[in-house]
């Protein structure tokens, strides 16, 4: 997929994994790359050293496995030639079923590789406004300078750029008990799921005389929630339990401060025992049907994907370490052996609303040719990062040869990262990859056991992936 060389230049802000595997990526298809990195004249609080793709929280890039969605995804980067990924496997550390790194190597290699090349100028300058020169690239992640993130919130519009990332676990279809929830929206409002009959106008509830709860439920469109219904014990075991759980302590970097729309569910339960119960676990407008009852709470669950094969914990965003995620979320009933695809979470982040703001190419509709990369376009994660980056330079390297888009194919984990970044939600969340990104299998495949299943994904993925690239 190597292109001629061509004279017009890419200005690509920020050298992180995305930033860096965007330059290098648009490089090495004859494009002259200006990367502009502030470091050494100015640091996040979070950063420690003046190097590239520095990994500050963690060394480890998780799971390997082609049964873990992130496994598929660095296979898939490694075949397209990442340089994250060559880096990555070039200092690896012993760390079992997963891909680590030695964090100063890591970052050594990858300074050097684009520095090294011929076709980069690094220039080291804080950028305060979004560059004048176009195409550019804005890779300035979770952490972008209060004055970048202003000029891009004037060009967007404040309401689409979020500071603070708030996000609920999200839980595998299959791993429910069924036999233990049942689908409705409030009010019998939003309709069934696909493929399901919606209750007929007889079985529905008067509509509600709250605007707020009209308008939560015409966000759903055509899906249903799925309702995991708590007596009134369950209800206040779970409540102390949220209470009671570990928590995962603010960084340094981090101010503690919580936006009343998506606060923690520990927090609320904190405040008062009924909290939940008049807020995220409200039960007004559902009826049991196995009872004909309103149930005491109900904790909800809807769909993340249009095949509904995952499903996120409405309201249920969490600072309680992964360990008490398990320990305190399978005590919901319908989810005691639940199989959850990621962990919730509540940190530092600046991203853009996806859906409504990025094309095709992730460039800002608002402003033709600012292209988006990493975790401020919505992404969530290192390797899904470096995938980004990796994805938007092949999509603007397409555009600027005045070639037909060509994505990678919604069956592989990149094409899923476009997947997410593309898929409206009430209110956009990033994730990590997660196998709820990626196309499910045909039906043809019949029945499968949920490892099968992953394995003939990945299977499909790295070989639709392999005709992708070669035509390209």
């Amino acid at each position: 997929m190597n292109g001629a060389e061509s004279p017009r230049d890419v200005v690509v802000v920020g050298g992180g994994l995305a930033g860096c595997e965007a330059a290098y990526q648009l490089a090495q298809r004859g494009l002259r790359v200006r990367l502009v990195e502030m470091k050494p004249h100015k640091r996040t609080p979070a950063q420690t050293s003046d190097r590239m793709a520095e990994l500050v929280c963690s060394n480890s890039l998780r799971g390997a496995a082609l049964s873990n969605a992130v496994g598929l995804l660095k296979e898939e980067l490694r075949r397209v030639g990442s340089l994250a990924l060559r880096c990555a496997d070039e200092t690896s550390v012993p760390a079992g079923g997963a891909l680590a790194v030695d964090r100063e190597r890591f970052a050594e290699a990858m300074t050097r590789a684009i520095e090294a090349h011929p076709r980069i100028a690094v220039e080291r300058r804080e950028v305060t406004d979004i560059p004048a020169e176009r195409p550019v690239i804005l890779a300035t992640g979770p952490l972008t300078s209060d004055a970048l993130a202003a000029s891009l919130a004037a060009a967007v519009g404040a309401e689409h750029l979020a500071y603070y990332d708030a996000i609920a676990p999200i839980v595998s279809a299959d791993s429910i008990d069924w036999s233990r929830v049942w689908k409705q929206s409030r009010y019998g409002k939003g309709g069934a799921l696909r493929g399901e009959r919606a209750a007929p106008p007889e079985q529905r509830s008067a509509l509600p005389e709250d605007a707020a709860e009209r308008r939560d439920d015409a966000e759903v469109g055509d899906e249903a929630y799925v309702n995991c219904p708590f007596d009134e014990a369950q209800y206040k075991a779970f409540v102390r339990a949220l209470v009671e759980s570990e928590k995962v302590e603010a960084r340094d970097f981090e101010e503690v401060r919580y936006f009343e729309g998506c606060l923690p569910c520990e927090v609320m339960a904190a405040r008062g025992e009924q909290t939940l119960a008049f807020g995220p676990m409200k039960p007004v407008g559902l009826t049991d049907p196995r009872t004909g009852r309103r149930p005491y709470a109900v904790l909800q669950l809807r769909p993340e994907d249009e095949a509904a094969t995952a499903y996120n914990l409405v309201g249920f965003q969490t600072r309680m370490k992964f360990a008490e995620q398990l320990r305190v979320f399978r005590m919901v009933p319908g989810l005691e052996e639940a199989d959850f695809l990621r962990m919730g979470s509540v940190h530092r982040n600046t991203f853009v609303d996806a859906p409504a703001l990025l094309g095709p190419a992730m460039e800002l509709r608002a402003l033709p040719g600012v292209h988006l990369a990493g975790q401020i376009a919505g992404v969530e994660g290192y390797v899904e990062s470096a995938a980004a980056g990796f994805v938007c330079a092949i999509l603007l390297a397409q555009q600027l040869r005045n070639e037909p888009l060509r994505p990678p194919p919604p069956t592989t984990a990149l094409g899923g990262i476009l997947t997410h970044l593309g898929r409206k939600q009430p209110t956009y969340q990033p994730s990590n990859i997660t196998w709820a990104h990626i196309a499910p299998l045909d039906p043809a495949h019949g029945k499968l056991r949920k490892r099968a299943r992953y394995e003939a994904m990945a299977e499909r993925a790295l070989r639709d992936l392999g005709a992708w690239w070669a035509a390209g």
